[in-house]
């Protein structure tokens, strides 16, 4: 039966916004346009000599509301990565590298799903 672990609230709470955060800045990035700075698109042809054919459009670049959004979700991602690391349950845990796993695929109802193994 595999091990299950009594996560402290708060570290339940910071893995789970840490996921919304990871997913809210893939949508993000997702939306915005393939160059950070403008910049001009191009087609590449086969029979240009190229092994694969590509194109991308000319690129507007971000405006300076989506870097600064990027900027944020990125640097909230950072606190909520070093807050999970430094945290005081792993220096109590017998097992942090499978607790760790574990913290990973925690449910929104706080509970690590079983998984015998």
């Amino acid at each position: 039966m595999a091990e299950t672990f009594d996560f402290p609230r708060d570290l339940v709470d910071a893995q789970l916004e840490l996921r919304n955060v990871q997913s809210e800045l893939s949508a993000l990035y997702k939306s915005l346009p393939w160059s950070v700075e403008p910049a001009p698109g191009w087609t590449h042809t086969k029979d240009g000599g190229r092994y694969f054919e590509s194109k991308r459009p000319d690129s507007p670049g971000w405006t300076d509301e989506e870097k600064q959004q990027v900027n944020d979700l990125r640097a909230r991602q950072m606190e909520l990565v070093t807050s999970i690391y430094v945290h005081d349950f792993w220096a109590s845990c017998s097992d942090p590298v499978t607790a760790r796993s574990a913290l990973k695929h925690v449910t929104e109802a706080g509970a690590a799903p079983n998984r015998d193994g």
